[in-house]
């Protein structure tokens, strides 16, 4: 049986460790469309939801998929539940989306 090491505040800190651990969520769906103003639409309103919530996205996709995960921008800062709500609301109230896959809630750096 391994123990988690006793570590003092500062390196848990640089770690990004127990207190200091930053929670984050991924998502995907199929965005349904070929229209290239849809498209900016979606992601300009994406965006406006996850700045509004002082969140950050990286992501991609590929032939009408997207998926992408959400963090805090803040340097220790976690999303939440209510951030994964918003989003999934959000993401429902799409036309052109479907297929929405929201993920639990994992360490940003060690999961």
């Amino acid at each position: 049986m391994t123990q988690t090491p006793k570590r003092s505040r500062r390196l848990r800190k640089k770690l990004f460790v127990d207190e200091f651990a930053v929670k984050g969520f991924g998502f995907s769906c199929s965005v349904n469309t070929n229209n290239e103003q849809e498209l900016d639409q979606f992601f300009d309103g994406l965006l406006d939801l996850v700045e509004s919530r002082n969140l950050q996205i990286g992501g991609g996709g590929n032939e009408g998929t997207f998926e992408g995960y959400v963090s805090s921008a803040k340097r220790y800062g976690s999303a939440t539940e209510e951030d994964k709500s918003a989003l999934t609301d959000w993401l429902a109230a799409q036309a052109n989306v479907t297929d929405v896959n929201i993920e639990a809630l994992t360490d940003a750096y060690y999961d």
